[in-house]
């Protein structure tokens, strides 16, 4: 920006934000700083400065601290205040509680990073010295120079979506657990049946014969080669509806017949081996439906939200995808660019520059970590059927100045589907390849 030029637009935004937060926290109310806990609430009453006007410690659960509430506004106009604005970091759920009652007492909340109070704390007096009363101040402090900000405060709608968001994650972390446990003692007790099928935990009919062994073999699949591969056909055929199949693939199927009799793998470990991979299974599968279920319910908060068909008017990008990114998003509308999105995701490029000096960026990864899973599961399943996502990729990964590796190059996309979806879901508007395109090529669009 050259000398004597108007405002950049981030200055604009950045003087908007603060404009925010004054409203929140005007001068002429006191903060109130509490240290959340789970029986023990740290609470202090402050000017603008940090000077402390009262203190209390109160033993009491979050939803008990209404006369705290009321005791801090009374102290406040007694010195001269006309009400408070309460602030507090958001650990856990207790800042919902706190926002709650702090709205039907008609205060103003605002919440402050940990992060920031980590380092406003070793900044007090230069050690890592640490109490309840010492945090209180220090959010009443950060609040006073307006280094807060006002929290989510999600409808139902948007607030069920996320905490299925968190279900279904859970349940993927679980599913996969499952699966590296499978796989791990198959290749101790029967690797054979690891080669049956060529990605063998995605196929139907691996899974339905896998079953049928070990429920029938009681530690030694051998036992089931007695029955004949007609005998063993018809089990499978019988099982396989369980698994979400139809079609019976005798190759499949016949190669894990074919795999009962090998003798490779740790005999002893064999029997113990296999009867917990059957339990593991049953996990497994139970652990599937109950993601299919979680996923449902996310599919149809996105018919509530009549979002489905603008979300996947995107190439590659299905609804349970977009779904999982806005669990963690909340309501778009909320984030002023779809750049701020971006950034809340932590895959914005961050400056490493001084002077004539510019050093290799990074992205600041200080976002939501799950939203950056989210983005990233959604850019690998879109990447090869989104012309826009693979001529990005392409550009990106084989440019003469400065290319990048597999890795960022999706996170760059990663980033795009970000703004794509924010630009969608806002405007409600379905995707054009052509804006898309123009969008990536320039980076100040």
């Amino acid at each position: 920006m050259t000398q004597g030029s108007s405002l950049s637009r981030g200055d604009k935004r950045r003087n908007a934000r603060l404009a925010q937060m004054r409203g929140l926290v005007p001068l002429c109310n006191a903060i109130v700083g509490i240290d959340l806990a789970d029986e023990k609430q740290a609470v202090v009453v402050t000017d603008h400065d940090s000077q402390v006007l009262a203190r209390r410690r109160v033993r009491a659960k979050a939803w008990n601290l209404t006369p705290v509430l009321a005791w801090a506004r009374h102290v406040a106009r007694e010195h001269g205040y006309i009400d408070v604005t309460v602030g507090c970091e958001p650990t856990g759920h207790r800042w919902r509680v706190l926002d709650q009652l702090a709205a039907q007492q008609d205060m103003a909340l605002v919440c402050v990073q940990p992060l920031l109070v980590g380092r406003a704390r070793e900044a007090e007096d230069y050690t890592r010295d640490k109490s309840d009363d010492k945090d209180a101040v220090l959010i009443a402090r950060l609040v006073g120079q307006l280094r807060c900000y006002a929290p989510e405060r999600a409808d139902e709608t948007w607030a069920r979506l996320r905490q299925l968001g968190a279900r279904r994650e859970q349940l993927i972390v679980e599913a996969t657990a499952c699966v590296q446990q499978l796989r791990d003692l198959l290749e101790c007790a029967w690797p054979a049946v690891l080669g049956a099928a060529g990605s063998p935990f995605d196929s139907t009919n691996w899974c339905a014969a896998l079953a049928v062994v070990l429920k029938r073999c009681d530690g030694d699949p051998t036992r089931l080669a007695r029955l004949g591969l007609v005998r063993f056909q018809a089990a499978v055929r019988r099982e396989l509806p369980c698994w979400g199949g139809q079609r019976l693939w005798r190759r499949i199927v016949g190669a894990v017949f074919a795999s009962l009799t090998d003798p490779a793998g740790v005999i002893t470990q064999r029997r113990g081996a296999l009867e917990r991979a059957g339990w593991v299974l049953a996990d497994w599968h139970s652990t599937k439906a109950r993601l299919a279920q979680v996923e449902g319910c996310m599919v149809d908060i996105l018919d509530q939200l009549e979002l489905t068909a603008l979300v996947t008017s995107i190439p590659g990008v299905s609804a349970i995808g977009a779904a999982a990114i806005l669990a963690e998003t909340g309501d778009p509308t909320r984030f002023d660019t779809p750049r701020a999105l971006a950034k809340h995701a932590g895959l914005c490029p961050r400056d490493n520059s001084s002077g004539t000096a510019t050093g290799r960026s990074r992205i600041s990864g200080r976002g939501r970590p799950r939203l950056r899973l989210a983005a990233w599961r959604a850019v690998w399943g879109a990447l090869p059927s989104n012309p826009v996502m693979a001529s990005r990729y392409r550009y990106l990964t084989t440019r003469a100045d400065n290319p990048l590796s597999d890795g960022q190059a999706r996170a760059a996309i990663a980033a795009a589907l970000l703004r794509w979806l924010h630009v969608i879901t806002t405007q409600r508007v379905s995707w054009d390849p052509v804006m898309a395109g123009v969008s990536e090529i320039s980076p100040a669009a």
